[in-house]
């Protein structure tokens, strides 16, 4: 079973910059997809970015440009960096893995197709 652990977050002011970890165990083939939703009060849960085994990465336009996904294929963790923050960057964010295949279009921009997650991490910008 996969586990993701996360780690980072926390609170910052507008403009500035923060870094979040997912350190990811239990994959049982080298096809996988992984990404970040977040999730804000009374809001639903949104798609961020996401990057597979082949190296491809995608985001949500409203992050485009500012934040940048990247993947350790050695060891399958995964990191946000996020900059530029904004005060609607403000959310729990999540780490997800689909275990099974490489990210799909269309697809793995659902959090339905994800079955294992972290805890969930909390990103705060203030002005």
């Amino acid at each position: 079973q996969v586990q993701l652990l996360e780690s980072g977050g926390g609170s910052v002011e507008t403009g500035g910059s923060l870094r979040l970890s997912c350190a990811a165990s239990g994959y049982p083939s080298d096809s996988y997809c992984m990404a970040w939703f977040r999730q804000a009060p009374g809001r639903e849960r949104e798609w961020v970015a996401s990057v597979g085994n082949d190296g491809y990465k995608r985001y949500a336009d409203s992050v485009k440009g500012r934040f940048a996904v990247s993947l350790d294929s050695t060891d399958k963790s995964l990191s946000l960096q996020m900059n530029s923050l904004k005060r609607e960057d403000t959310a729990m964010y999540y780490c997800a893995a689909d275990p099974r295949r490489t990210c799909w279009p269309g697809v793995h921009d659902h959090q339905s197709s994800f079955d294992s997650w972290g805890q969930g991490n909390q990103v705060t910008v203030s002005s």
